[in-house]
């Protein structure tokens, strides 16, 4: 089980690589909501994604063959793992779907790393990346599901505790579980933490009926970001643990609150980002007038265009 010493390791390790990100605690009247909120801008890490800090812990905790690097993403997390290996001076070779987006294919290719664009799904793409990886011997680093990985995004919570310390709850989106995941383990049961996901990509939800991971069908505007099959068995472990629970929201709401946190904010967030926001705006998660939730922002890589469309 992750505990709060491996996230204060993760911490340590990667504390030089990775950007401290700032928090934003908005006014009553900022999005009309009755509760206090404060804003966690992942969304300004390295790669615009919360991702280089599982991806940094992972590599910088193991040994790194010469054939170097080896991901499979829906995107945010192979531009990670691609800055990733630039930074440290590994080659990298990134695996995404068909629905991966075009500001996250450029990322990838900006960085260096070799690009295979294939299949429909992270499913498809997770397939052929770990028959590549096999072929080669390159260093897996895993979308969600390695211990190391789940660390180095805990270290967002083990931050935030520090910017906001009284915080009642937090609204973390689920695609795969490593961010939920890591930040769970680091609170232990002292904020509630919440899952928010696209109703088109239930997995964490269907694993609570469930109870275990089980694959679900995935689509919808944030697929490319909250698009696993299933959630890791890890995070699971960490979701029983300190009961997490899970709330869903339309691809409409998502789109709503991408369009107000620019509008009123002139804070860009990707559908997979903003999900969080839109369980506030649209009633999912419903606040005490006197509760204090955070949100985390966990990405920006989209086109503005999208936004204000």
């Amino acid at each position: 089980m992750l505990t709060r010493a491996d996230i204060e390791a993760a911490h340590a390790r990667i504390r030089a690589y990775v950007r401290r990100t700032p928090v934003v605690t908005l006014e009553p009247a900022a999005l009309g909501l009755p509760c206090r909120v404060t804003l966690k801008l992942e969304s300004l890490q390295h790669t615009g994604s919360f991702k280089p800090r599982g991806a940094f812990n992972r590599v910088l905790s193991s040994r790194v063959p010469a054939t170097g690097i080896i991901a499979a993403s829906g995107g945010n997390h192979g531009a990670a793992v691609a800055y990733v290996a630039r930074q440290l001076g590994f080659p990298a070779e990134i695996f995404v779907p068909e629905i991966a987006s075009a500001p996250k294919v450029e990322r990838i290719r900006a960085y260096g790393a070799k690009l295979v664009i294939t299949g429909l799904t992270y499913a498809d793409a997770l397939e052929a990346s770990l028959e590549r990886a096999e072929k080669t011997g390159a260093l897996m680093v895993h979308a969600y599901d390695q211990p190391e990985v789940l660390a180095g995004q805990g270290t967002i919570g083990l931050e935030l505790e520090a910017q906001a310390p009284d915080l009642d709850a937090l609204l973390v989106s689920v695609g795969g579980g490593g961010l939920i995941g890591g930040i769970a383990a680091w609170y232990a049961g002292r904020v509630r933490v919440v899952g928010v996901e696209s109703e088109a990509c239930p997995t964490f939800a269907r694993a609570l009926e469930a109870g275990k991971p089980v694959d679900v069908d995935v689509g919808g505007i944030a697929a490319d970001s909250l698009g696993a099959r299933r959630v890791g068995s890890h995070m699971f472990e960490v979701a029983q643990r300190f009961r997490l629970r899970s709330v869903l929201v339309t691809d409409a709401a998502i789109r709503e609150a991408q369009r107000a946190l620019w509008r009123h904010l002139r804070i860009v967030a990707e559908p997979g980002g903003a999900a969080g926001v839109a369980a506030l705006l649209s009633g999912a998660y419903a606040p005490g007038e006197e509760e204090h939730v955070g949100v985390l922002i966990s990405g920006a890589n989209t086109e503005l265009g999208s936004i204000e469309g």
